[in-house]
């Protein structure tokens, strides 16, 4: 899916949206939640709402959890889950030492490469699950993320010397100020080295998994999706991070864009792109259409599942993205994007033909006034009926402390 995008920039937002297909203002997490803060521990996050696991387990699946949840408290097996295999995170991070992983609710410390260990336990689950029910296994490895240190060398050694041409070498981002993010590089190079270790290391993960369905004969009835929570900036606009790579926050391509590949052989074409805009949300929605389990009543959701795209039938399909984190708020076309930032900042407006390094802010052009008025409507149209009044993220600093952290009033 050449267009896939994550509601929110920011990971547990955008992992509560895929978990719940809801939009933050309708879920409430609007923000990453420090696994090792003390509300984060005393706080459901997600109580009240029914999960992918939870309805897919209630058609009967197998369901697994290995890797990051990120929604909450990791170290407590989630309703809805068979098997759990949690990385939980505390502060700092260490991606390639001691972690601490629950593993089915008992706490265990573990050293290691933190993709082969999360690798390992999804291995487990296939091989010793019940094969006379369907499984559902989410694996959520994390090893891209910040600090970009101690990756394998095997791996960061097949990059030391890269030109990393694939970065275009942006000036600083003219409409925010950047925030210096926990890792952020004094030798790019070397951290891109890293970064690019830890993408080959999962790769290397996602192959071991498919060749275990393969040893299994199972690769032919399984459907694989492989996505990220959100994009990532690495030195792109001088910005290391997402969406909270600056201040005010960034709605900016880099931040929103996220990879949305899926397999299944005889039913979804090889090789096939589609250009339909699509979210977590949508994703949602369509695995639970795969697995038979579509929610009766589907009006509080914001996606629609897009099954029938990966199975190349005509789709009539929406043409514009939303998103939002916190206060601010974006709606995309293929040709305009729109960010409104309701807690401070310029509202901007970018020409993505003809800007696509989003640099040229067109809100005060009067040729644009129709353009900004048609979109501003659209963007008021969709959260009217896509958010809760108690949850909406444009409610800022009146959110409830419990729905709410400080990224956007802070680097934090």
């Amino acid at each position: 899916m050449n267009n896939a995008f994550t509601p929110c920039p920011v990971c547990s937002p955008a992992r509560a949206s895929f978990w719940t297909g809801l939009y933050p203002s309708q879920h409430g997490v609007h923000d990453h939640l420090a696994e090792d803060d003390a509300a984060v521990q005393a706080t459901d996050w997600l109580a009240g709402i029914p999960t992918l696991a939870e309805r897919l387990q209630a058609v009967d699946y197998t369901t697994a959890l290995c890797g990051k949840w990120h929604c909450g408290a990791g170290e407590s097996p989630k309703d809805g889950f068979d098997y759990w295999y949690s990385a939980w995170r505390k502060t700092p991070k260490n991606f390639g030492g001691d972690n601490l992983y629950s593993d089915q609710g008992v706490l265990r410390s573990r050293r290691g490469q933190d993709t082969r260990i999360i690798n390992q336990a999804a291995l487990d689950f296939l091989r010793n699950r019940n094969r006379d029910k369907p499984f559902f296994l989410f694996v959520g490895y994390a090893t891209t993320h910040s600090p970009w240190r101690d990756r394998s060398e095997r791996w960061v050694s097949q990059y030391r010397d890269a030109s990393f041409d694939d970065i275009p070498d942006d000036a600083p981002y003219p409409f925010g100020e950047p925030t210096m993010r926990p890792g952020a590089p004094d030798d790019p190079q070397a951290t891109r080295a890293q970064y690019y270790a830890a993408v080959s290391m999962i790769d290397e993960g996602v192959g071991a998994l498919l060749d275990e369905l393969d040893a299994q004969q199972e690769s032919d009835g399984t459907l694989v999706v492989y996505t990220s929570d959100h994009g990532l900036n690495l030195g792109q606009h001088g910005i290391w991070g997402k969406g909270n790579g600056s201040q005010p926050l960034n709605m900016l391509d880099e931040s929103i864009r996220v990879p949305l590949l899926c397999k299944l052989p005889g039913m979804i074409p090889a090789s096939a792109r589609r250009a339909e805009f699509v979210t977590h949300c949508d994703l949602h929605l369509t695995l639970l259409d795969f697995a038979g389990a579509l929610p009766d009543d589907p009006s509080d959701f914001p996606g629609r599942s897009f099954r029938s795209i990966l199975q190349a039938e005509e789709a009539d399909w929406r043409d514009r993205y939303f998103g939002e984190y916190g206060p601010t708020r974006v709606i995309r076309d293929r040709y305009y994007k729109l960010v409104k930032r309701y807690a401070g900042g310029e509202t901007l407006l970018h020409d993505l033909l003809n800007d696509p390094r989003e640099t040229v802010n067109l809100i005060e052009d009067p040729a644009q006034y129709e353009r900004v008025a048609r979109m501003t409507q659209q963007l008021g149209e969709f959260f009217t009926q896509y958010e809760s009044p108690e949850q909406r993220g444009t409610l800022g600093d009146q959110l409830p402390t419990h729905n709410r952290r400080e990224a956007w009033r802070s680097s934090a």
